[in-house]
């Protein structure tokens, strides 16, 4: 059963936060609800429609950004009441916009998620959570790594409250008090939570940043995952999650928001499986989520606001039919009144422009001018993508991007990305001066573009710094930079648990470090590890190559490290960084090292069906043109044998993924080069020499002649 939804645009605020905007409850059962909205100018807006247009209720004076919202109230009673955090300061607010509550929770970080229950709040900080009763110190725990949100489930079967953390390192974390109860492993980091039946239930929905979606019940001591569901299509990450019966079947439908716009509603089927039974895209990331009735009484909605604090309301009622050619069109008093309300808005905006430009004009040419920059805010994500080893960049801006540079000192390629239609030059590179560029990239945007998806992929071992420079529409031009790490092991992955059967080297360090310096080190050379040194005397980290599919284990603590890998590359790369960062801090290493030979022949095989496929690709591909000049010589392709006939028919598609991935075969050209040199290295021989025989074999290719070679 599908259902159709029609987009109401109502108001726009300034830039939002995750989980911002909430509905307030109903006064009757088919009333409309009230919006409140919270922004990063600190304003907190509620609003009701009357007539088709959006009447404030109450609006508060600017201040510090604010970061999340949630409503409260006594257990039992209608939640009402409006709860803000901006920095560590929670405050309170009555559906008619009173304050009555200003609560220091006395952090030296700022409070980016928070939940409250009755007489209880919850806060967390980046690694930190704090549970209060009434105003007063409960309970406190430090998480082991960045807790993105959390959430708190109470009902009759668990006879406490049971807060739940979702944190970085793809771990659910159940509290009891101040002790973690048990962890809950997720496909993904998770970047939301939300209870599937708020009056009582023991469901947890979670999403995720690389946009899963799954449920997990909740018990005393251990968790049971109910569904999950992937994310096949490549959409963006989840921001925010609501549940509501919109499709009016009785049973709760789960309501999606994700960081590419895209907004979903999951239906049940009778086997109580999620299906998606309506999607629709807009323009910017959508931070929050709601289902209820707003525009009109008895037509339920999904609201939305997104990054640049437009509220959208999808709703079930339906709009007025098109006039065609040759229909009369009969517009409403109404709707008349409005559209000449729009003009003569849109008339005096027009004057105020021009009012504007002049004064700027006087003022920048006058003696005692000062140069204004105007500040516009960015929001971006630097992700690794586990399915194609590359990483994600996306940046969205509260203002239309007139252009963007992309600056690198460390060779990485540039992917195709379909969603993207800005139009790319690359400018020469000088890669030899010392602090050279490998790349310098323009993406010059179309009108109205807010905001860019890009792609990267690095090499492991060379690493360096990313810059993008992002230029907006706005007059006197600004420009923004940001810098994002490619770290040494760029390809690792953090993940729980790593396959002991495998042949591994090992590397083994000693000397005069304390933990928090090498934890420091480790920070340096591997994405998603905590900046924070954790808390303990050592600590474990298993991470897996999301390119080859090699695992890497790090153990270490004060004056020792130990690490293991079934990829002598790795531990090479880490024998080069480890050693550099502990010259450069005068600290004396021990070094020494396990080297395994199966390990080689190990990661030969698991490179020999990625560079199988890629031969036989590119091979397919140098034949297309061949092949299609024979079709038109012929007539036909009838004559060919059917493998020929596959490869003209398949030609578009093999052309397009030979395209999406311009360098694979280097790539694995690369590490197998790397593997060999690494392999003799370690036994003290030089063997660069003898690379371009490897290469020889490589191009014709042969699995158990490479062994051979290696031997």
């Amino acid at each position: 059963m599908e259902i159709h939804l029609n987009r109401v645009d109502y108001i726009q605020v300034g830039v939002t936060s995750q989980k911002t905007m909430r509905l307030l409850p109903a006064l009757g059962k088919k009333a409309t609800q009230k919006v409140a909205i919270a922004d990063h100018d600190g304003i907190l807006t509620c609003f009701g429609m009357k007539k088709g247009e959006a009447v404030p209720v109450f609006k508060t004076l600017p201040g510090q950004k604010i970061a999340r919202m949630d409503l409260g109230g006594a257990v039992g009673t209608p939640q009402e009441k409006i709860f803000v955090c901006s920095g560590s300061q929670v405050r309170g607010f009555t559906k008619k916009g009173k304050q009555f509550l200003t609560f220091e929770a006395n952090l030296t970080e700022s409070i980016n998620a928070m939940h409250v229950s009755g007489a209880d709040l919850f806060v967390c900080a980046s690694y930190i959570y704090n549970h209060y009763c009434d105003c007063k110190d409960q309970d406190y725990y430090l998480s082991g790594d960045k807790i993105n949100d959390i959430t708190c489930l109470s009902s009759e079967n668990l006879n406490r409250l049971v807060p739940v953390l979702a944190c970085q390192d793809r771990v659910l974390r159940v509290l009891q008090g101040s002790e973690l109860a048990y962890d809950i492993e997720v496909p993904g980091p998770p970047s939301v939570l939300e209870l599937y039946n708020k009056d009582k239930g023991e469901e947890i929905l979670y999403g995720t940043t690389d946009g899963k979606i799954g449920l997990v019940q909740i018990g005393e001591d251990s968790a049971a995952t109910k569904w999950e569901i992937d994310n096949d299509k490549k959409k963006g990450g989840i921001l925010c999650i609501d549940t509501y019966d919109i499709v009016g079947d009785g049973v709760s439908d789960v309501l999606v928001g994700r960081d590419d716009g895209t907004v979903e509603v999951y239906g049940f089927d009778s086997a109580n499986e999620p299906s998606l039974r309506f999607e629709h895209v807009l323009s910017e990331s959508v931070t929050s989520i709601q289902g209820g009735c707003v525009g009109k009484e008895s037509y339920d909605e999904v609201l939305t606001a997104t990054y640049t604090g437009w509220v959208t309301g999808l709703t079930t009622e339906p709009q007025k039919a098109e006039a065609g050619p040759g229909d009369e069109v009969k517009m409403s008093k109404e709707t008349q009144s409005k559209v000449e309300a729009l003009r003569a808005e849109l008339d005096q905006l027009q004057v105020k422009v021009v009012q504007g430009r002049e004064q700027y004009q006087q003022t920048s040419q006058s003696s005692t001018a000062v140069s204004a920059v105007p500040v516009f805010s960015v929001n971006d994500k630097f992700t690794l993508c586990q399915d194609d080893a590359s990483y994600s960049l996306t940046l969205e801006v509260q203002t239309a991007i007139d252009n963007l540079l992309l600056q690198s000192d460390v060779p990485i390629d540039l992917l195709d990305v379909d969603k993207n239609s800005a139009v790319v030059s690359f400018s020469e590179c000088d890669s030899e001066q010392p602090n050279g560029n490998f790349l310098l990239a323009t993406y010059r945007c179309q009108a109205n573009t807010t905001r860019l998806e890009l792609k990267v992929r690095s090499i492991e071992g060379q690493y360096g710094t990313l810059q993008a420079y992002i230029t907006p529409r706005l007059q006197p031009k600004t420009c923004q930079v940001r810098q994002y790490q490619i770290k040494p092991l760029s390809l690792h992955q953090r993940t729980h648990s790593i396959d002991q059967d495998r042949p591994m080297n090992r590397l083994n360090l000693v000397g005069q470090f304390s933990f928090a310096e090498i934890h420091s080190w480790v920070v340096f050379c591997l994405p998603e590890v905590p900046e924070k040194t954790p808390a303990g005397d050592g600590i474990t980290f298993y991470f897996h190559n999301t390119f080859l599919g090699t695992q890497l284990e790090a153990t270490y603590c004060k004056g020792e490290g130990h690490f293991r890998s079934d990829n002598i590359s790795t531990i090479s790369i880490l024998n080069d960084v480890l050693s550099k960062e502990a010259t450069k801090r005068k600290i004396n290493l021990n070094i020494s090292y396990d080297i395994s030979d199966d390990s080689v022949s190990h990661t030969l095989k698991m490179i020999h069906p990625k560079l199988e496929y890629q031969l036989l690709l590119a091979r397919k591909v140098q034949l297309i043109d061949a092949l299609k000049e024979l079709q038109v010589h012929e007539g036909n392709a009838d004559f060919l044998i059917p493998e020929y006939r596959n490869i003209l028919d398949e030609s578009a598609s093999l052309l397009e993924e030979y395209k999406k991935q311009p360098a694979h075969l280097e790539r694995l050209y690369g590490m197998i080069t790397d593997l060999f040199i690494d392999k003799f290295k370690f036994k003290g021989q030089n063997v660069k020499t003898r690379v371009s025989s490897l290469l020889e074999i490589l191009d014709n290719y042969d699995l158990n002649s490479l062994l051979e070679f290696f031997q």
